[in-house]
């Protein structure tokens, strides 16, 4: 049975623990704030670019040059996986559920014969699959020296994977996130980016306006679809913060809970423990008194 001095370390030690996570809850609920903004600020943005993107294509004429970045290579062969989570941890299974949605669909790249090349934004994905898959990752993006992510980020990974796919290293790519839906809910996404997926133009109403685009929609989309390549990934790295933080947030009120819980109960062995000896004591002080 352990001591009373051990007992009370153990209840000191904990009191610790807990005192640091309630901070890195208050921390991460003020950050949250900032994030969840900037997230939700993205989304109209990202939306309405998708659906002019989806007009353009659905106007193309017979015959028109389509950019490679909407057509593809026309090949399915090698397959690049751009993995964004964090670069720190403690946020419950905010990094694991993004490397997992990954994985299970590497996995099942590989198991049809393709090959698959991985680029990990963050560096707690590069942990997790480089595990299993150490021979395709092919680059690691440390983003830890930004102290807020921006549009600067996402173009520059927006220009190599650009630069990658012109030089022919993959026919498809395929971005990985967690999309922020609230502090105790984050949805692992995969979005193919390129060749970009285009949704299908709504049908015109009497009431919508008829576009006429000059030039062209096959050049105007030539010059649209790699600044909506860096759309969709600053729209990522956004929504990847506010899930982070909204995940922190939970995962430290989780273990300050438990701390809690923890302490209550060490607390009842240490009293336990000392009525039990002091109730020793006075029997043996009893004990010799009476043998005299």
């Amino acid at each position: 049975m352990a001591s009373l001095k051990d007992l009370r370390n153990r209840i000191a030690s904990v009191k610790a623990t807990q005192k640091i996570t309630k901070a890195m809850q208050m921390v991460a609920a003020a950050k949250l704030r900032r994030a969840q903004s900037a997230a939700e600020n993205a989304r109209p943005y990202a939306e309405r670019m998708a659906q002019v993107l989806g007009n353009l294509a659905a106007n193309l004429t017979p015959g028109a040059d389509t950019p490679r970045l909407l057509s593809g290579t026309g090949q399915d062969r090698t397959h690049l996986l751009l993995v964004c989570t964090a670069e720190r941890g403690l946020c419950g299974a905010f990094n694991s559920s993004i490397a997992r949605l990954a994985r299970d669909h590497a996995r099942r790249l590989m198991a049809e014969g393709k090959t698959v090349k991985i680029i990990c934004v963050g560096k707690k994905g590069n942990d997790i699959l480089r595990r299993q898959f150490r021979d395709q990752i092919i680059e690691v993006v440390d983003l830890r020296g930004a102290r807020q992510l921006g549009f600067e980020h996402a173009e520059a990974i927006a220009q190599n994977l650009l630069k990658r796919f012109e030089s022919g290293e993959f026919d498809i790519a395929t971005l990985f996130y967690s999309r922020f839906r609230s502090v105790i809910l984050q949805i692992p996404t995969a979005q193919q980016i390129i060749p970009a997926e285009i949704a299908p133009a709504a049908e015109q109403t009497a009431t919508d306006a008829i576009y006429d685009y000059e030039p062209g929609e096959a050049e105007i989309l030539a010059s649209l679809l790699p600044k909506n390549l860096t759309v969709q990934i600053l729209r990522a790295l956004l929504e990847n913060a506010a899930s982070e933080q909204g995940a922190r947030m939970g995962a430290m009120d989780s273990a300050t809970r438990n701390a809690g819980e923890m302490i209550k109960k060490q607390t009842q062995i240490y009293n336990r423990t000392r009525q039990a000896m002091i109730t020793k004591e006075l029997i043996e002080i009893i004990s010799g008194a009476e043998a005299l």
